[in-house]
């Protein structure tokens, strides 16, 4: 293929971004903040002098200093991995407009702010009959107004007979779990709407909040999308991610979202995973998507789906999904496939080619203390090191062969382990053969031993895929 892209991204996603470019004979520019120097996808290319395909820029977040990197380094293309400017379509917006037009690697930016508004989302997916969790698709701005529908959830749940009801006020404009309380009794309402509308026009200047049913015994699952420019469309299966951390950050992901192995559904499993796959799709295709995405669903343990909201990017675990996918008996690479699309090509396979089999599991390796509400730890590690099967693999931007400190900057995450097999159990088995292999070790400025959640992510994994 033709053509350069910027990888806008640090640590282990730029490096997978890098490989997938190479494999496609891509050439590439990277970026590194002076906190990242030593991370290895700035060792692994070059800073200074001839061949230079390394930059150093002020902040990742700093839109002028990637745009005048792409320009410099004579790049094509530009790829935002995940976070940063992955989701913000005035970035993508600019970059395909400018007078040097660079090729947006994900959607486009139309798409990216019609399903990156999660009210617009929920506003599509009930004109197609697509479940979300009930509540609100619009701001509420009127007290009164809200009173009543508040008490309409709280009265359903009742008929339903869910113990101890409850519903979520959320800021209209809030993101990333700021903005949201919960009322268990209708008495508590309008003090708490009043508190929280005053919060939101301070921290976001709209006073509009959504309210919605508070979902308990739920499962959070996701269903990975690859869809082309020229209207192809296809899944690769499903994914469940509901261990995580305080923060709602993934900790273990495993593929497929169920498996009656694991336990005893009280709903057909496999018949609801093809529900919201066709639901995905049929989203998919209203907005006319057109690159890798990820549909995020809630699943109640009557076996009830709702559509939570649609991430509009590469996902960090989209490789489980590819390790229970066979493309001609291959294991497809994701990110090869986006950046692909991206710059034109067509799909050349159609959704009976892939073929679905085994189970796959992540493993998010952190410096994080889990006793401690998953506390971040920094400090420098000494020795980095996992072990090597044909059945696994690690993505880390982690160097194994000198001494590491971890940038303050960022979140401590040191590195991705995936492991397959041909069940979910031995999948199970083999994700604890390899905690038990792992070698992380370290310590602080005080001299005190590094902190990881290997043992978390151990004791975790019989919880999954179970309620």
């Amino acid at each position: 293929m033709e053509g350069k892209v910027l990888i806008a991204n640090r640590g282990e996603i730029a490096i997978r971004i890098m490989n997938a470019c190479a494999g496609l004979g891509l050439d590439y520019a990277v970026v590194y903040t002076e906190a990242d120097k030593e991370s290895e996808h700035v060792r692994r290319n070059v800073t200074h002098g001839p061949g230079q395909n390394a930059w150093r820029i002020t902040s990742y977040t700093e839109p002028n200093d990637l745009l005048a990197v792409a320009d410099h380094a004579g790049c094509t293309a530009i790829h935002p991995g995940y976070g940063f400017f992955a989701e913000d379509y005035r970035f993508a917006r600019r970059a395909t407009k400018r007078d040097r037009a660079l090729t947006f690697i994900g959607p486009s930016w139309q798409v990216i702010k019609e399903l990156g508004d999660k009210i617009n989302t929920k506003r599509l997916a009930n004109k197609l009959g697509i479940p979300t969790i009930p509540g609100t698709d619009t701001p509420i701005y009127n007290e009164m107004e809200a009173e009543e529908i508040a008490l309409g959830l709280l009265s359903q749940q009742k008929t339903d007979g869910i113990q101890n009801p409850s519903i979520l006020i959320k800021a209209a404009a809030g993101g990333g779990g700021m903005g949201i309380v919960e009322v268990t009794e209708i008495e508590q309402f309008r003090r708490t709407y009043r508190q929280l509308q005053v919060y939101a026009k301070r921290q976001f200047g709209d006073g509009g909040v959504l309210i919605e049913q508070c979902l308990r015994d739920y499962n959070h699952l996701e269903v990975q999308l690859l869809c082309s420019k020229h209207g192809e469309r296809i899944h690769f299966s499903s994914r469940n991610c509901t261990i995580q951390s305080t923060g709602r950050q993934k900790r273990v992901e495993a593929a497929p979202g169920f498996h009656r192995s694991c336990f005893d559904y009280g709903f057909d499993e496999e018949q609801l995973l093809r529900q919201i796959v066709d639901y995905s799709l049929r989203l998919a295709a209203e907005v006319g998507y057109d690159s890798v995405g990820t549909w995020e669903w809630i699943v109640t343990r009557s076996g009830q789906p709702y559509l939570l909201e649609v991430n509009t990017r590469i996902q960090v675990e989209n490789d489980i999904s590819a390790r229970i996918s066979y493309l001609h008996g291959q294991q497809p690479n994701l990110i090869r496939e986006q950046i692909r699309l991206a710059l034109g090509d067509k799909m050349g396979y159609r959704q009976e080619d892939i073929e679905f089999r085994g189970a796959a599991i992540e493993l998010r390796i952190v410096a994080e203390d889990t006793r401690r509400g998953f506390a971040p730890w920094i400090g420098t590690i000494s020795e980095f090191s996992f072990p090597s099967h044909p059945w696994s693999v690690v993505y880390s931007h982690v160097p194994s062969d000198r001494p590491y400190t971890i940038p303050s900057d960022y979140d401590p995450n040191l590195a991705l382990a995936l492991v397959w097999a041909d069940t979910p159990g031995e999948a199970k088995q083999r994700a604890a053969d390899f905690l038990a292999a792992a070698a992380i070790r370290g310590q602080d400025a005080s001299g005190n031993p590094i902190v990881t959640n290997l043992d978390y992510l151990r004791q975790s994994l019989d919880r999954l895929l179970v309620f």
